[in-house]
């Protein structure tokens, strides 16, 4: 079981960037896909990026809407996933929620994922 945790959200002007980290307590991360998920305000949750486990080489996913923007990453060592999210867009506002995955079957989809944090709220101003 891992409990992740999510800190680095904030108020950014469009154009800039931030970095996201989720920190991962809890036995065997490395065994684990970890996935970003948004949900905006009257929206529905929306898959942002996935990296799967050190067993099969980190492989990184992405939604259209932010490939080229975003980039995950992992540290197994330090139990950690990062989100650099770069040339941000207002309708990147939302509030985003790390999530642990045991089942490595469809990483986009949310009802995959075992375990999730409270979230960090990212506002991007126009």
């Amino acid at each position: 079981q891992v409990q992740p945790g999510e800190s680095g959200g904030g108020l950014v002007q469009a154009g800039g960037s931030l970095r996201l980290s989720c920190a991962a307590s809890g036995r065997f991360f490395s065994r684990y896909a970890m996935g970003w998920f948004r949900q905006a305000p009257g929206k529905e949750r929306e898959f942002v990026a996935a990296i799967n486990w050190s067993g099969a080489s980190g492989r990184t996913y992405y939604a259209d809407t932010v490939k080229g923007r975003f980039t995950i990453s992992r540290d197994n060592a330090k139990k950690m996933v990062y989100l650099q999210m770069n040339s941000l867009k207002p309708e990147d506002t939302a509030v985003y929620y790390c999530a642990a995955d045991s089942k490595h079957s469809d990483y986009v989809a949310g009802y995959e994922y075992d375990y999730w944090g409270q979230g960090t709220q990212v506002t991007v101003s126009s």
